[in-house]
């Protein structure tokens, strides 16, 4: 998309004078096009749109990848566009050596920008998926290419504008207003289709590196076009056959990357999940994972990159969630998120459990967990209960229809706070209406991440339910692989280890086991007074709660 930027004063005012070429027309000027004026600026407009719609496009699919990749949804995105705006004004400013001969800058920049606008999304998921750094620090990890591609697909449109301007002078001479008028008209309306064919077409239909990929190859064509067909007399011959050869070889190298992308595809995820990848599909909500469970090899879920469950860890850590909740009247459940049916088969333990709520948003993990042999078994084939109602919907707007005071226990199993898109359900709101459909009596429980990397996020968590009405005690469970199991994998270099747990109730919750219920294999009344002690000694003091308008989750 295309800054605005005053036009350059034309060097010449005869009709028709424009920047030179190789050849010249009558009385000295530009050589003549090969289709009348009306045409011309008409083929130049379209190719304005095109380029907008796919700049547009390069900069949509930088900032799904990068959410996808490594979370934090609002910082990606305030980084990427920050930086390509900078960006597109250098690029402007560079681009001003090339006027005198803009038709050959233009082409040269269109083949720059379609190679690497449409080799960025490959090249990021491969730098995240074969150095293994799931990268906390801004310096490490494939944040620094985020910013790269950021950098030199913004200096690329950038130096568009000025190019642009001279072309569409170069076919007929007008005032500023009118120039720019139409300029930024194209470029507009261009940048529209594009940031909607994003998501409603290229996604769902191609895929990100796929989109990509054909993204760049238009972007190739028709800037090659453009110059070629319609300024072609402007160029020398060298440039000519420099410019065919350059688009040649992009177009070249898009098309040998999007016939391998689905073994590049299946490479990278190997180098992520493992060799025994046994089950790959993107849902309408996330990327879903399964490896293992097969010949003893124990089973991990993905879920959108992040290791949700491990087969090794998952009933130590689906035990502390959910027993010290089940202390006190349980007949009444509600299970938030738990698409994976390890908390649900804890629960349904316990007896006395008459009725099940689980609300997840994604129904296509309540049927892989109903139908995959290996998933299904490690939650005891839980979803299969008649006590077991399922509901498909964000929790959060779930919540706000909600019946009041129908639930003994609230159990929420969600992703990590730290991801943006999930903080909302981790804010005061979110906890509030869960008050709400909360009995007289009852509790509820959240987990909180890892304490050890980021036990500010376990107190944050504290501190909201506190500022909901709800008195907490919160715990952290030790002995997790790092990396392995519960909702989200601890990044490299990061100490892990543990869980973090708060539970909560309206008069504030004694932290024990219910003596009726089943035996915990991992956990005791004990074990649960040690736990308190640890989360009290990683205690941050005078942490604010976290609201919708005010997240307070960061990295």
């Amino acid at each position: 998309m295309i800054e605005p930027q005053a036009p350059a004063p034309p060097r010449s005012a005869a009709p028709g004078g424009g920047p030179g070429g190789s050849g010249g027309g009558p009385g000295g000027g530009p050589p003549p096009l090969p289709v009348r004026q009306g045409t011309g600026r008409f083929l130049v407009l379209a190719g304005v749109f095109v380029c907008a719609a796919c700049g547009l496009v390069y900069e949509l699919e930088l900032l799904a990848l990068a959410t996808y990749l490594m979370g934090d949804s609002v910082t990606h995105a305030s980084v990427v566009l920050s930086v390509m705006v900078f960006a597109m004004g250098i690029g402007s400013l560079a681009a001003k050596r090339l006027r005198g001969n803009a038709a050959a800058g233009f082409g040269a920049v269109e083949a720059a920008l379609a190679l690497i606008g449409g080799c960025s999304a490959m090249a990021l998921y491969a730098v995240y998926a074969f150095t293994g750094d799931w990268g906390g620090a801004w310096v490490n990890g494939p944040r620094w290419l985020l910013v790269a591609f950021s950098l030199a697909t913004g200096l690329l449109i950038g130096a568009e504008v000025p190019l642009l301007m001279e072309l569409i002078q170069r076919i007929r001479r007008q005032d500023a207003g009118g120039a720019v008028a139409d300029l930024f008209a194209a470029d507009y309306v261009g940048a529209l289709v594009g940031g909607l064919a994003f998501p409603f077409l290229l996604l769902p239909f191609l895929g990100q590196l796929t989109g990509a990929l054909i993204t760049g190859a238009v972007n190739a064509v028709v800037g090659g076009a453009l110059v070629l067909g319609l300024f072609r007399q402007d160029l020398t011959r060298r440039d000519r056959r420099l410019l065919v050869a350059a688009n040649v070889c992009v177009l070249a190298l898009l098309a040998s990357a999007a016939v391998l992308v689905d073994d590049f595809e299946r490479a990278a995820r190997h180098a992520m999940y493992g060799s025994d990848v046994r089950v790959a599909l993107r849902t309408e909500v996330q990327e879903v994972v399964l490896s293992g469970g097969r010949d003893g090899r124990p089973l991990d879920l993905f879920l959108d990159g992040r290791l949700r469950i491990s087969g090794r860890d998952a009933p130590r850590y689906a035990e502390a969630l959910v027993h010290p909740a089940m202390t006190g009247p349980h007949a009444r459940v509600l299970v938030l998120g738990c698409g994976d049916g390890l908390a649900l088969r804890e629960v349904l333990r316990f007896g006395g459990v008459h009725r099940v709520d689980v609300v997840s948003r994604d129904p296509e993990v309540v049927r892989l967990a109903r139908t995959d042999p290996a998933l299904a078994a490690l939650n005891g084939r839980a979803f299969d209960d008649p006590r077991v109602h399922v509901m498909a919907d964000d929790p959060f707007t779930w919540l706000r229809g909600g019946p009041p005071a129908a639930y003994d226990v609230v159990v929420s199993d969600l992703p990590h706070p730290a991801i943006t898109e999930s903080s909302k359900l981790y804010s005061q709101e979110f906890y509030g209406l869960a008050l709400r459909v909360l009995a007289p009596g009852g509790r509820l429980v959240a987990h909180t991440g890892p304490v050890a990397d980021r036990p500010r996020v376990l107190w944050t968590v504290e501190s909201t339910l506190r500022a909901a009405g709800l008195g907490t005690a919160p715990y952290r469970v030790t002995g997790r692989r790092a990396g392995a199991a519960g909702p989200d994998r601890t990044p490299r270099g990061g100490t892990g280890g543990d869980w973090g747990f708060v539970l909560a109730s309206r008069t504030g919750p004694a932290l024990r086991l219910d003596p009726s219920g089943p035996r915990p294999h991992t956990l005791s009344d004990a074990s649960l007074q040690a736990a308190a002690r640890q989360a009290a000694r990683t205690r941050v003091p005078g942490l604010p709660p976290s609201t919708l308008v005010h997240p307070r989750y960061a990295r």
